[in-house]
């Protein structure tokens, strides 16, 4: 518990001493929608990241009245947040949007060979920011995290991943977006972290699905890219 509370307790003093330069500001009553797939959806739980941005953002702004809105679906790749962007984010009215998609789009051509091509990737991911966009949206776009916490370029679709990875720091590049590099914090993690080169069992439970330390991981880099 003590653990918890100290992790908490640096996650806000990140919070309060980033100073990145394009990220938007947070507000009063601000709704930030988190859009993504399994990972996202148990972002929610006690020790999850959603819940850890939430208690972060709370404790710097207790007036602000800022609510985090978990809107992960297990399986879900690009084309599944495109079919219901409408529904789960546009009539919401969101302030700011993570967007944290990718890991099916990749892992899903090896586990049953429906995986999306790079080119619907890039596509789709213009198409669902644009429409964020058009409603007054900012968003915060997030490169896939891992497929296996291998340091050494040895995890069966590293290769893939990192072009995936590629396209979403591409896109935002282009779309003058905050990026929220994923990939990278977790690769500078584990090459600090994983001496033993282990494929799993230090930030994901199952090369993908995120432990404690995965989850404050990512509660941190996302925090990084709020930065005021």
């Amino acid at each position: 518990m003590l653990r918890f509370q100290i992790t908490l307790a640096l996650i806000a003093f990140a919070c309060m001493t980033l100073s990145a330069a394009d990220a938007p500001a947070l507000k009063k009553d601000d709704k930030i929608i988190m859009l993504g797939d399994s990972i996202t959806q148990g972002g929610g739980g006690a020790k999850g990241y959603i819940t850890l941005v939430q208690k972060a953002l709370d404790e710097k702004h207790k007036d602000f009245g800022i609510k985090v809105i978990n809107k992960g679906i297990s399986g879900n790749k690009v084309t599944d947040l495109q079919a219901r962007l409408q529904r789960d984010v546009l009539d919401l009215k969101p302030n700011i949007v993570f967007i944290y998609i990718g890991i099916n789009d990749v892992w899903h051509w090896d586990l049953n060979g429906k995986g999306t091509t790079k080119e619907d990737f890039d596509k789709g991911l213009r198409e669902i920011i644009g429409k964020i966009k058009g409603v007054g949206g900012r968003v915060i776009l997030c490169t896939p995290s891992v497929i296996g916490e291998k340091t050494d370029g040895s995890n069966k679709q590293d290769k893939m991943l990192a072009e995936y990875a590629d396209i979403s720091r591409k896109v935002a590049k282009e779309l003058d977006l905050t990026l929220c590099d994923l990939n990278k914090a977790f690769m500078d993690y584990l090459k600090q972290n994983n001496k033993e080169n282990k494929e799993k069992g230090i930030l994901t439970r199952d090369r993908v699905h995120l432990t404690d330390e995965g989850n404050k991981l990512v509660a941190e880099t996302m925090l990084k890219a709020l930065g005021e």
